[in-house]
């Protein structure tokens, strides 16, 4: 009954921004597609020396609110937004929400240093240059939410308020964060030391798509047939296998929506977001500018409670890090129950309140 509760409400969000924002021409120019979503539509916008094609929707023309930019992470597209971005424009603001670099239909630089931290924050101004907007409300998960911080900590002239998913943040860390996984892992496997080895991981994911996305996708209590590799050794394989196939998608993720997934990175390929993880050390190297650095702006920091990136922390403790280590004005910390990583797409309805509650908040 919930499940097909939550359906009808986003159907009837998705016909309402169908209705009331249909295409029309924004400051950044240049014609716009339709996307697989009713109300929103692509534009491929330059930014920073490349192409980015950003899904978007809701009100332009003389408008009032801020831009929102909405930044998914690993490994995502601009489709994991498909539920926020019609509810977010039917609530009057002008939103957007890019394929990353490497991703989708944006552009795939070959050097791994370009998809250093420097060059993603970048992307971030540049379509705020794109769209003619001053400041933005930028909102990240997973890999978009260290995006999100940093875009804010190296531009904080040009963010009026941010929400982070998933990923907290409690200041910069006191060594070179590859350095401190290496020391922490040794010889066993761990994915982020997996995607350290040029060409190796996203050979693995690019010879099975849709068997690598719908075991991360899966939900904690999803049925799974057992892992074929249980060596906990790096030696013994890679990724794939040590995930259990799941026997079923979970409650939120239909078979059409794993296919565009699944799709859209057979023709992406996935080196271009594993080599987001292959600059955590230089992204460390090159911003000392950023030890001690304050986030003066709203902050506000939504999770699932199982998310296991927050590791079963709580929503005090949580709060007391990010306020400690960056955060002067966080106005929210939020667990939702029942919910893992994929927090906007697993709690469509709870996620869009939460956003929507915080932007009107925001002066």
């Amino acid at each position: 009954m919930l499940q097909s509760i939550t359906r009808r409400f986003a159907a009837g969000i998705l016909a309402t921004a169908a209705l009331v924002f249909a295409a029309c021409a924004t400051q950044s120019g240049g014609a716009t597609t339709p996307s697989s979503v009713p109300g929103i539509n692509f534009r491929m916008v330059e930014t920073n020396g490349i192409k980015l094609r950003v899904a978007e929707a809701g009100q332009k023309e003389g408008e009032k609110r801020p831009l929102v930019v909405l930044v998914h992470g690993w490994p995502e597209s601009w489709y994991s937004w498909r539920h926020q971005i019609p509810a977010i424009a039917a609530a009057g603001y002008h939103v957007i929400a890019p394929d990353m670099r490497g991703y989708g239909g944006s552009d795939k630089p070959a050097n791994v240093d370009a998809y250093d931290i420097k060059h993603l924050a970048d992307d971030m101004v540049g379509l705020l240059d794109a769209y003619g907007a001053d400041k933005a409300i930028i909102i990240g998960h997973d890999w978009g939410s260290i995006v999100t911080w940093n875009s804010v900590l190296l531009h904080p002239e040009r963010f009026k308020a941010m929400i982070a998913m998933s990923v907290p943040n409690s200041g910069r860390g006191a060594t070179p964060p590859i350095d401190a996984m290496k020391r922490a892992y040794g010889e066993n496997f761990y994915y982020i030391l997996y995607h350290q080895e040029p060409g190796v991981a996203e050979a693995e994911y690019d010879a099975d798509p849709r068997g690598l996305l719908s075991r991360l996708y899966a939900s904690s209590d999803t049925p799974r047939d057992p892992p074929t590799i249980t060596d906990p050794k790096r030696s013994a394989g890679g990724w794939i296998p040590r995930l259990g196939k799941p026997r079923t998608l979970p409650s939120w993720l239909t078979e059409q929506e794993l296919d565009y997934f699944a799709d859209e990175f057979k023709r992406a390929g996935f080196r271009g977001g594993v080599n987001y993880y292959r600059n955590f050390n230089r992204n460390w190297e090159i911003t000392p500018e950023l030890t001690g650095a304050r986030i003066k702006i709203p902050v506000a920091f939504l999770a699932g409670k199982d998310d296991v990136v927050i590791r079963g922390a709580k929503a005090d403790g949580l709060r007391a890090s990010m306020s400690k280590g960056v955060a002067d004005d966080l106005r929210d910390v939020t667990l939702v129950p029942g919910a893992g990583h994929w927090i906007q797409q697993e709690k469509p309805q709870e996620t869009n309140g939460f956003i929507l509650n915080f932007l009107k908040g925001v002066k």
